[in-house]
């Protein structure tokens, strides 16, 4: 299929795969804001909050690989469908979830289905427009859409909040994936080039199972929860499954992921970046949304409004960091956004939100756009390390980066909340051991147990726990800030040498 082949619709299929692209991105921050009221909603633990949000990129940074090359073997139109089918399905089941268990395996089913979807828009959009210009200002659209979907995510989840219940953050897309999988059946080429071959499902399963088994033991190791011996276990068998996904795909003659690609500096230095830089976003926002809600009583909308400036800041970064890197290169951007980054969050760590001022929002602002400079300057350094030739494999990669940024993010994010918020917190005296237990664990369960004790008690442990969330959300702020001012060194050195051929490229 050529651009000359749809001279009236390419637009049209444009329109058509970044509404389908939306509720993904929607869905990865969409939840930020929903936290509390599901929490409380579910009688959810904390740890199973953290898979709540966690599973849906971690699983996805296992599956865009897999999901991109049999899209490649079966059809890019074939596999969104099936991909927006599947979405809307799990969409209406996490709605409607009676456990945080039903909850978990929802967002399985719809990391399932953004998997499939991801990477057909990225392919669809290559295939359809076929002269550079056009394709640029494509995927121009397209970027902006994802970084002001993901941005807008927690506003629409407080707008939906204020008004029904936690559900409706999922439901939204039953009929947006309804129209879009119309659209798309309608609008996109029946016929298409696809790559020979069979897809190695063998080799999939063994990256998803790799990927899935470290994070767990990862999660459990820093949480505490499971016996060292398990842990350990989990860890080794995850390590020893991807080491042979590894050995496998240098072995293969047509590898699903071409691991070549991390031979080149750059493109480790981009993928640390994105794994960083995303994993940092996605945490500052879940833990200021909680902040937000549990000790400042904000609504889920009030909270939205109030996370503004670091999300309007995030959709803007990416044409800024375009600019920017090809005007003074990319290692002077990146490591300036970093270092900025850096501060911006040790001056939050320090800064009281009871009375923010212009100061909060403003660093606020800062965090999101250097952080977004970040990630632009990350895919810079990936894309320009390559030839146009191995640029969907560097895109698949990178996109795994994000993902799996995101996921250990939130997952190293909130265990390191949990265990400060368990040491920090002052109980009320008077509680017997299971409530006092259950209330250190975090400032979710101890609104839980508050809501189940009579009114001076209930109320002296809910100042206890504001207190101690407050404290544990500096040192955490703090802590992020003191890491990417060591990443923003790193990328100093690593990237030196790179900038000029880098800044050509572009």
């Amino acid at each position: 299929m050529t651009a000359a082949d749809l001279p009236t619709n390419r637009w049209l299929v444009l329109v058509a795969v970044t509404l389908a692209f939306l509720p993904v991105v929607l869905d990865m921050t969409i939840l930020h804001v929903a936290v509390p009221t599901l929490t409380q909603s579910l009688n959810a633990s904390g740890t199973e909050v953290l898979w709540i949000i966690d599973i849906y990129p971690l699983l996805m940074a296992g599956l865009l690989v897999p999901m991109g090359t049999l899209a490649d073997r079966v059809g890019n139109r074939k596999i969104l469908l099936i991909g927006l089918g599947i979405f809307g399905v799990a969409s209406a089941w996490a709605a409607f979830a009676q456990s945080p268990a039903m909850l978990i395996a929802a967002r399985v089913l719809l990391a399932l289905g953004g998997a499939m979807i991801l990477p057909c828009v990225l392919g669809l959009i290559r295939k359809t427009f076929e002269d550079d210009d056009e394709r640029a200002m494509a995927l121009g659209l397209w970027g902006m859409v994802g970084a002001a979907g993901a941005a807008v995510g927690p506003l629409v989840g407080g707008a939906f909040l204020e008004h029904f219940w936690w559900g409706s953050v999922f439901l939204i897309n039953v009929p947006v994936m309804l129209v879009v999988a119309l659209a798309c059946y309608l609008l996109l080429p029946r016929n298409e080039q696809t790559t020979p071959g069979k897809w190695a499902i063998g080799q999939a399963l063994l990256l998803i199972v790799g990927m899935i088994s470290l994070v767990y033991g990862i999660k459990a190791g820093f949480g505490g929860t499971k016996p060292l011996a398990v842990i350990a276990f989990v860890v080794v068998f995850g390590v020893a499954v991807l080491a042979l996904f590894a050995h496998k795909q240098l072995r293969s003659p047509d590898p699903m992921l071409d691991l070549s690609l991390l031979s080149h500096p750059a493109i480790i230095t981009g993928l640390i970046m994105a794994m960083v830089a995303s994993g940092a976003l996605a945490g500052v926002e879940l833990t200021l949304a909680q902040e937000l809600q549990y000790v400042l009583d904000k609504t889920p909308l009030q909270a939205g409004i109030w996370m503004i400036p670091i999300m309007a800041a995030a959709a803007v970064g990416g044409p800024v960091a375009g600019y920017l890197s090809n005007r003074f290169g990319l290692r002077s951007v990146a490591t300036v956004s970093l270092a900025v980054s850096a501060g911006a969050l040790v001056f939050l760590g320090q800064s009281d939100f009871h009375d923010p001022g212009l100061s909060v929002p403003a660093a606020l602002a800062a965090v999101g756009l250097t952080l977004s400079i970040g990630l632009t300057a990350s895919s810079i350094a990936i894309m320009g390390a390559v030839d146009a030739s191995k640029g969907g494999a560097a895109g698949s990669l990178e996109a795994t980066g994000y993902e799996l940024g995101s996921g250990l993010g939130i997952t190293l994010f909130g265990v390191f909340m949990a265990r400060m918020f368990s040491r920090a917190i002052e109980l009320p005296s008077g509680l017997s051991h299971d409530f006092a237990e259950q209330a250190s664990r975090t400032i979710g369960d101890t609104y839980i147990i508050a809501n189940q004790l009579a009114g001076e008690q209930g109320a002296a442990l809910i100042e206890a726990g504001k207190a101690a969330f407050t404290k544990t959300h500096a040192a955490l702020l703090m802590t992020a800030g003191v890491a990417i001012a060591a990443l923003s060194v790193v990328v100093f050195f690593t990237l030196a040498g790179h900038g000029r051929r880098l800044r050509a490229h572009h």
